[in-house]
């Protein structure tokens, strides 16, 4: 009987453990790439492996603009993604930008088609012991931001993102390829400043149909980071291509 009882007592832990794992803020994955870049469709299939396997992840695909010029125009291309890149180059002591790049959550950097590397730097990611914890609604096209009291000092970002797209590429170094390409973010702005106090702040539902907000330091570190709920059709989720795929052909946007 006691025996019994012990086993009963450390079902009820782990049964207790379990849903404070889950609720850890996910580890988020950026990468930068292009549709203009021959290099990248590998980087591409395995930021959307990460999309639909690891819920523990936030995975998210930022098309930059520089290679536009080099005979096709990336449909998912923005200046935002370009800018951040830029200034993770900054921040991480690049010498220069580069594609396809992975940035693990804010401070690691790595070749984003070196599966090994990749899955070193998630593994590396720590985050905060106490995240600072974020929540997102939605009541109609407002969103509702919450963010609680921590220390430091951080942005709010909120971003927009599509859960996935097919392309068929008519030019330039990918010409005549079908890329597929996952969470792919199509907005991405600051929408409030978060100053150690609890913070409260609305904002109209960006482009895309999915929403996350990130709290990031200006080191780089992610101090949390959270998804609406309500969106539809699951970014992050296992299984084959869901039927919400789409096929998108032609360059422009």
């Amino acid at each position: 009987m006691a025996a019994i009882q012990k086993l009963s007592a450390l079902a009820l832990l782990i049964a207790a453990v379990a849903p404070a794992q889950a609720a850890e803020r996910p580890v988020v994955v950026e990468l930068f790439t292009s549709q203009s870049c021959s290099s990248c469709p590998p980087a591409d299939a395995l930021l959307l492996e990460l999309a639909r396997n690891r819920p523990d992840l936030l995975a998210l695909t930022f098309h930059i603009t520089y290679w536009n010029r080099l005979g096709w125009r990336d449909p998912y291309s923005l200046d935002a993604a370009t800018e951040r890149q830029n200034r993770y180059a900054g921040l991480l002591g690049g010498a220069s930008v580069y594609t396809p790049q992975m940035v693990v959550d804010g401070t690691r950097d790595v070749v984003g088609s070196d599966r090994i590397a990749v899955e070193h730097a998630i593994r590396e990611a720590s985050p905060a012991a106490a995240p600072i914890a974020l929540k997102i609604s939605r009541q109609g096209t407002v969103l509702s931001i919450n963010v609680d009291a921590g220390q430091g000092s951080a942005t709010v970002w909120l971003i927009g993102y599509d859960g996935q797209h097919r392309t068929s590429v008519t030019g330039g170094e990918n010409e005549g390829r079908s890329l597929v390409e996952a969470n792919i973010v199509r907005s991405f702005q600051s929408v409030a400043r978060w100053r150690s106090d609890a913070l409260h702040a609305t904002a109209a539902t960006p482009a895309g149909e999915h929403v996350a907000i990130i709290l990031q330091s200006d080191d780089g570190h992610i101090l949390g980071a959270a998804r609406l709920d309500d969106t539809p059709g699951p970014a992050a989720a296992s299984g084959p291509a869901p039927e919400w795929v789409r096929q998108d052909a032609g360059g422009g946007m």
